[in-house]
């Protein structure tokens, strides 16, 4: 993997932690699923044990072994490897970032404790500082997922001065529809150089124009290789192709939304589009159904996402 001081940019895929069918991370298939981002994919920067990952349904010791795995298998094929290591306890969060920096892992991300939160900027910044430190020659990124941690403090509030108490910190993965706040994210920031990740794959086109460097998400893992064709389209400023792409990228996500899309069917469609095993979600999600992985799958070849040589002619939806 690269060397930390390397600004994390383009792409990174929110991992699936694989499964067996009684619930047990099925290790086995790590090494094909890294091949398979890289050389299918085109996707070389992996964010491990978040949300897609099911990184909070996972003991410290499961999280810490999986963590091992993507950074063993993932040695000179990936550019950069960040952990997730956000947790309720402060003291598992810190000892999962320790573990981090000792396995050669390239950053760690914490997302807000959402049980008993932090109710203002200083209270969050005060938690994140403690991980943080516990890492101290890593790159640190801050997890803004306000949906899921009812922690409703803004980006933008946050970043002001975090470098001040928190020197390792390097950017964020903004994983929320405010485009004002990510906005302003950027614009207030533009000297420091940080990291802004959008994590929106949906919107990413618009997180773009707003100076987005990167972005993580859990489309990558089987949509890479056409967002990277969207991000390419935007670098040569063809921006009626970027958003085209990003068209193409919408009509999927917005066809699986109204099905019922989450890390339960995520799973599912990277099985049907990888052809890797990674099993069910561990309670309590529960496995797609049969219902939904059909229409997924009739969809994605419809948008040629899929090998479409079974379909009858015009059930193709052009996405150039």
């Amino acid at each position: 993997m690269g060397s930390p001081k390397k600004k994390l940019q383009g792409l990174v895929a929110a991992t699936i932690t694989p499964m067996t069918e009684h619930g047990e991370i099925n290790f086995s298939v790590i090494g094909q699923y890294v091949d398979y981002l890289v050389e299918e994919q085109g996707v070389k920067n992996i964010f491990v044990n978040g949300t897609t990952g099911e990184g909070l349904s996972l003991s410290v010791s499961e999280r810490r072994q999986v963590a091992e795995a993507w950074v063993a298998k993932g040695r000179n094929k990936l550019d950069q490897v960040v952990i997730h290591v956000g947790a309720l306890s402060l003291k598992d969060s810190q000892e999962l970032a320790q573990h981090a920096a000792e396995i050669g892992a390239d950053g760690i991300a914490v997302i807000a404790p959402f049980f008993l939160k932090p109710w203002n900027k200083d209270a969050l910044i005060n938690f994140l500082k403690e991980v943080a430190a516990a890492a101290p020659t890593l790159p640190f990124y801050y997890y803004h997922i306000p949906a899921l941690t009812g922690v409703k403090i803004r980006a933008e509030e946050l970043l002001d001065g975090i470098q001040d108490k928190i020197p390792t910190f390097q950017g964020l993965k903004f994983s929320d529809t405010d485009l004002l706040d990510f906005g302003q994210c950027v614009d207030q920031n533009r000297q420091q150089q940080f990291a802004f990740l959008f994590g929106v794959d949906e919107q990413l086109l618009s997180a773009l124009v707003m100076g987005a460097t990167g972005a993580v998400g859990s489309t990558y893992n089987y949509m890479g290789k056409k967002t990277n064709q969207m991000l390419e389209a935007f670098e040569r400023k063809d921006f009626s192709s970027a958003l085209n792409h990003q068209f193409c990228i919408q009509r999927f996500i917005n066809f699986v939304l109204k099905l019922g899309f989450g890390v339960s069917q995520t799973k599912a469609i990277m099985t049907l589009v990888s052809g890797i095993p990674v099993g069910p979600p561990r309670p309590p999600l529960q496995k797609a159904s049969r219902e939904f992985i059909d229409d997924a799958k009739a969809k994605l070849k419809s948008l040629d996402f899929l090998s479409s040589t079974d379909l009858k002619d015009g059930n193709l939806e052009p996405c150039s």
